[in-house]
């Protein structure tokens, strides 16, 4: 059960591994682009080409989805960014149903756990494999691993190793729980210490400029390339994909701009500058800053 390129990875990993997939379950297609034209989830492309089932139900209690899910007879279902499951649907195989996320969990349960772990500034992150249950993202822990957060690093670039490291790891995790070898664990709350990870919002995307050079660089690269944080520049939004850091003592207001016209553009925040290198003005194309200094006034 899936959707975008990151469930992909898993699905191709399992059937790469021999196991027989009894059936695909991804979201219905939907208009998309300037033309409207019906497309296809990531998932659905790929099962599709390999032959697989694929049912693309619009509820998930719908009893003649229900009933044809049953048909299936799956021993196991694997969910990886998917959405959230009634009980009828994740309790129905003998094994249970095993979902991958993007996190350590307990840390950074929710929609966007990769782009929260970058915004707070995590060092590290990892993958979880767990089985479902009623709260989300809150069942018995199968097996974890780590992966190390680089400092320019953006949630795109993470979310790519991050994906095959999941599915390497459900592989694991599916063979382990096969052979009778893996013991599922509580996941370990202390509440007050809990980071979480909401969906993101065009209000969690605008970049507050008195906060500090490291926040404003973490939000930016955790919003990299989707849904990008932005700013406004000559009266439109404009949005930065890709800064660097200078850190000094500055005397000029926080979100005001300097630029030579040629090379930067930066913006004064409360202890230094952000230079915003890779970047789209509103009506306009993804852009280095300098292609954007030649034709732009600023």
């Amino acid at each position: 059960m899936g959707t975008p390129e990151f469930a992909v990875a898993s699905l191709k990993a399992l059937v790469e591994n021999g196991y027989h997939i009894a059936g695909v379950i991804t979201a219905p297609d939907k208009p998309a682009g300037r033309g409207m034209k019906m497309t296809e989830s990531a998932v659905k492309k790929y099962a599709v080409e390999k032959g697989i089932p694929v049912l693309q139900p619009e509820k998930l209690k719908n009893p003649g989805f229900l009933q044809q899910l049953q048909l299936l007879r799956a021993d196991v279902q694997v969910v990886v960014a998917f959405r959230m499951l009634p009980e009828v649907v994740w309790n129905m195989p003998p094994m249970g149903t095993i979902n991958v996320h993007g996190s350590l969990l307990p840390q950074y349960r929710g929609a966007a756990p990769i782009n929260w772990a970058i915004i707070n500034g995590e060092k590290e992150t990892g993958v979880t494999t767990f089985k479902l249950q009623h709260e989300i993202d809150t069942g018995n822990i199968l097996l974890q691993r780590t992966i190390p957060i680089h400092e320019n690093e953006t949630a795109g670039e993470l979310h790519d190793k991050m994906k095959e490291v999941g599915a390497a790891l459900l592989v694991e995790t599916i063979q382990k729980l096969a052979g009778g070898k893996l013991a599922e664990a509580p996941q370990k709350v202390v509440s007050n210490d809990l980071k979480h990870a909401p969906k993101l919002f065009t209000e969690t995307c605008k970049i507050d400029w008195t906060k500090s050079v490291d926040d404003i660089h973490n939000l930016i690269r955790g919003l990299s390339p989707f849904p990008g944080a932005y700013t406004m520049l000559n009266g439109k939004t404009f949005k930065i994909y890709k800064s660097s850091k200078e850190k000094t003592v500055l005397n000029d207001a926080a979100g005001s701009v300097t630029t030579d016209h040629k090379t930067y553009i930066k913006f004064a925040c409360k202890d230094g500058y952000i230079y915003a290198n890779d970047i789209q003005l509103e009506g306009k194309k993804r852009m280095a800053v300098q292609d954007f200094l030649r034709g732009n006034k600023v």
